[in-house]
């Protein structure tokens, strides 16, 4: 090469150096500390049992890092921890509120604990509770769920109104009931109580029994479609998972071995996998 070429070439690198130097032309790429633009910082989860892990941890209570939503333990490939991967300006930022038992009409006190948090991302699956009680005639109304889910997301739309929800489906637990009530150990304890109003007599193939496992799907669906129209009447800053998690054709392995109930570690991150596409975030 000329050594008038070598001296032009080595100018031209040395002009390019200068002006990423003085902030010119060229743009620096996000790095792993500042995080990609648009992630939430704070996130919070709202809802029952389901969302608090429990039963995941081999012990019949909370097990809030296995929690598909904002676990933060490494046996769950959690919402939480897929943020985090993108954005470690979430690190710690991950409130759980969901509450074991927890029905509807608790939303709306869950939403302010996720306001006072200034959460930019918010979680909700709710409505199992309204279903699972001692009798199939005491269900949470159809209308009355609905009532109470626009309460909650109202307080959400309040104080937090450039948050995205995501408002996920309730599991399919009659599925529960058609994989289970030929095992042995799981029908052994579902006698003990375990959601009545769907799982009591669970071999039973009486007709009164069989109408009213009919009825509590039912209900079920009833819960997911007002789910779903709370989540388009919020507007756009709502997200619902398009019914993602009810259609999990979910096994006996991906529930804990203790209330055959509740998801267990895989079926907490069967939870996440299959919802976390619905909210989306582009990592």
């Amino acid at each position: 090469m000329p050594r008038r070429w070598v001296a032009a070439v080595a100018c031209l690198l040395a002009l390019v150096a200068l002006a990423c130097e003085e902030g010119g032309s060229a743009s620096p790429r996000p790095t792993r500390e500042s995080g990609q633009p648009g992630l939430p910082t704070t996130m919070a989860a709202l809802g029952d049992s389901i969302t608090t892990g429990f039963g995941s941890c081999l012990v019949l209570t909370s097990c809030q890092r296995n929690s598909w939503s904002t676990g933060d333990g490494i046996r769950v490939e959690s919402h939480y921890r897929r943020l985090l991967d993108a954005n470690p300006g979430i690190r710690g930022r991950a409130h759980n509120h969901a509450v074991p038992g927890a029905r509807a009409e608790a939303l709306a006190g869950q939403a302010q604990a996720a306001v006072r948090d200034k959460a930019d991302y918010v979680t909700v699956l709710i409505g199992a509770n309204d279903a699972c009680r001692d009798d199939i005639d005491t269900m949470t109304p159809v209308a009355t769920f609905r009532t109470q889910v626009d309460r909650g997301l109202r307080v959400l739309r309040k104080g937090r109104p450039k948050a995205r929800v995501l408002v996920v489906s309730i599991p399919d637990l009659y599925r529960l009931w058609e994989v289970g009530h030929t095992d042995s150990r799981a029908t052994r304890i579902w006698r003990a109580g375990i959601c009545p109003s769907l799982l009591a007599n669970p071999t039973s193939t009486a007709p009164a029994d069989r109408a009213r496992r009919a009825r509590f799907r039912d209900r079920i669906d009833d819960y997911n479609a007002q789910l779903k129209a709370a989540c388009r009447a919020y507007g756009t800053r709502c997200r619902h998972d398009g019914g993602a998690v009810h259609r999990v054709r979910f096994t006996l392995d991906e529930v804990n071995g203790l209330d055959w109930f509740h998801p267990n570690v895989a079926g907490q991150n069967r939870l996440a996998d299959v919802s976390f596409s619905t909210a989306g975030w582009r990592l």
